[in-house]
């Protein structure tokens, strides 16, 4: 297993609709893979991004059918690329659930898709102010942590939220996660104040590479997310950052050895012990 990997960070501004949003994001892959990317990581909500309910049903289809989704695999296969679609909002699968999911889909050089996720973890809040927010209401949760396999070790995946999740990321790393990736559409508030503190505090923990595409800027729906693509290195430091909300493409060359030695420096991935709760 070769130690150095070549990663490209994709930031988008997604538009709302699964064509779009591939003409967006296609220029943006074919850059990083001219740029000698070997492993690429595109936002949450790839293909589209969308919260009002009509426009969103009508952009939702099946993995299987999403215009987005089938570009992204061909392109893959056409530019001989790892590519990891941080995430895509399709049609559930589950039998008789209106709802969609939240998956991310690692597609390999021949454009197969090698391992899927649903997001763990969504998004409902009641705010002091009166507003409430239920992303329950329209992505299905998934039900299982999902470790891929990559030529350069373990990815574990993730979806924006998750990173609230510390325990998620621990038992990703003591499967054998090198790298976590933590796709991202995270509001611009949420993000000015805790998005690159909970990125480097999931990496310290696991002593692992934590990889973070965002999306960035005002969108169709009239979102706003906060952008910053980032990079974090196991002990914790930021090996390379998007400073703005602008699409774009971050490269970064990663020295993987460096897992090994983070963990045998602090081994806290062993040194967890069960103890009873709190009385």
């Amino acid at each position: 297993m070769d130690d150095r990997l070549d990663i490209a960070l994709i930031q988008t501004r997604t538009p709302a609709t699964a064509a779009a949003g591939l003409a967006h994001v296609e220029p943006l892959i074919r850059q990083a893979a001219a740029g000698g990317a070997q492993l690429i990581l595109t936002p949450e909500g790839t293909n589209f991004l969308e919260q009002r309910r009509a426009f969103r049903d009508a952009a939702l289809s099946s993995e299987e059918a999403d215009a987005a989704v089938l570009g992204l695999r061909a392109l893959a296969a056409e530019l001989g690329v790892w590519l990891l679609i941080g995430s895509a909002i399709v049609r559930s699968d589950a039998p008789g659930d209106a709802r969609a999911a939240n998956r991310s889909l690692l597609i390999d050089p021949s454009g197969a898709v090698t391992a899927r996720y649903d997001k763990l973890h969504v998004f409902d809040v009641d705010l002091a102010n009166g507003e409430t927010y239920r992303e329950s209401a329209s992505v299905r949760p998934g039900e299982a942590a999902r470790l891929a396999n990559t030529p350069w070790g373990g990815l574990g995946l993730t979806i924006c939220y998750d990173v609230r999740f510390p325990h998620l990321h621990r038992q990703l790393a003591q499967a054998g996660a090198a790298m976590i990736a933590v796709p991202a559409a995270f509001t611009r508030p949420t993000g000015e104040a805790h998005w690159e503190t909970l990125l480097r505090a999931r990496a310290i923990e696991t002593g692992a590479f934590v990889l973070a595409p965002a999306q960035g800027g005002t969108h169709e729906d009239g979102r706003q997310t906060w952008g910053r693509s980032l990079i974090v290195g196991p002990w914790g430091e930021i090996i390379a950052r998007a400073d703005h909300d602008e699409p774009g493409v971050l490269h970064a060359s990663l020295d993987l050895s460096a897992v090994d030695r983070a963990r045998a420096s602090i081994p806290a991935l062993r040194h967890g012990r069960e103890f009873d709760p709190p009385q």
